[in-house]
């Protein structure tokens, strides 16, 4: 039997995998939807002192306290840097780490480091670098309105009911997660990966990443690995809330090692 373990992105708690944890059971999984501590149902324990390692603890925590010794971890957006973490610190309970429409975690950098020196300059990048110099208290970020979740929420096939849950269910969120520089042994560098892009409104798909590996770009040689695999699926962000049987497949898919394969480039050398 495999076992999911489902980690959520900021604002968000481990409601927004009601749909996708449903099917996943029936298809003969078990699923563990994850709210992280701050965000959620779990709003009241967040504090000051909230940051990344208390949201790789509650994974590693998870992890530990599972009977199964081979987990499928799923990453969405944020909830990813906690998952490379948990990952990192308990490499012998996870068989694949899958990055649902997130970024890729890198030792060294917090989430906001990426945002500041990788995210193009627009926008987007402003708002998410302003909203984190003006938290609440000066540790936590107010959720995002009805219409902030319009503009910015890349809600492509989400229902005007699923958005009036998304707002009344959204939360607050700890800044220090956000801001702590993620900490990595290298012990689950060689974990299988899976990937999966959101392609409405997004700026990566197989395409593109291929594109990137091809160039020799250093970050993403080692995604062109035979046990990694890669999937698009034509919507927007929330794609447990817009189309989740069609992401419990590819996330049962991934279980099963499928994928499309990345080919790395070609390398000459001398004699």
């Amino acid at each position: 039997m495999t076992t999911f373990v489902l980690v959520s992105g900021g604002y968000t708690g481990g409601w927004i995998w009601r749909d996708v944890a449903a099917g996943l059971r029936a298809a003969g999984a078990e699923a563990h939807p994850v709210t992280l501590t701050g965000t959620g149902e779990r709003r009241h324990l967040g504090g000051p002192g909230t940051d990344l390692e208390t949201h790789i603890e509650d994974l590693t925590q998870v992890l530990d306290h599972l009977d199964a010794p081979d987990v499928v971890l799923v990453g969405y957006c944020y909830g990813i840097y906690p998952a490379v973490g948990a990952a990192d610190r308990r490499p012998g309970r996870v068989a694949r780490l899958v990055y649902l429409d997130s970024p890729m975690p890198q030792d060294g950098y917090s989430m906001l480091d990426q945002v500041r020196e990788r995210m193009p300059e627009g926008a987007t990048r402003e708002r998410v670098l302003t909203q984190a110099r003006h938290a609440e208290d000066g540790w936590r970020i107010p959720a995002p309105t009805r219409e902030e979740w319009r503009e910015w929420g890349n809600l492509a096939g989400v229902t005007p009911q699923a958005l009036d849950r998304i707002v009344r269910l959204a939360s607050p969120q700890p800044l220090g997660p956000l801001d702590q520089k993620l900490r990595l042994t290298g012990a689950a560098a060689d974990l299988p990966v899976t990937g999966v892009f959101c392609t409405e409104g997004g700026s990566m798909d197989i395409a593109t990443l291929e594109a990137l590996v091809a160039s020799g770009m250093p970050l993403v040689q080692r995604l062109a690995a035979p046990a990694n695999g890669f999937f698009d699926i034509a919507t927007g962000h929330w794609p447990m809330i817009s189309t989740p049987d069609e992401l419990t497949d590819v996330l049962l898919r991934s279980a099963a090692g499928e994928g499309h394969r990345l080919t790395a480039p070609a390398t000459s050398g001398t004699r």
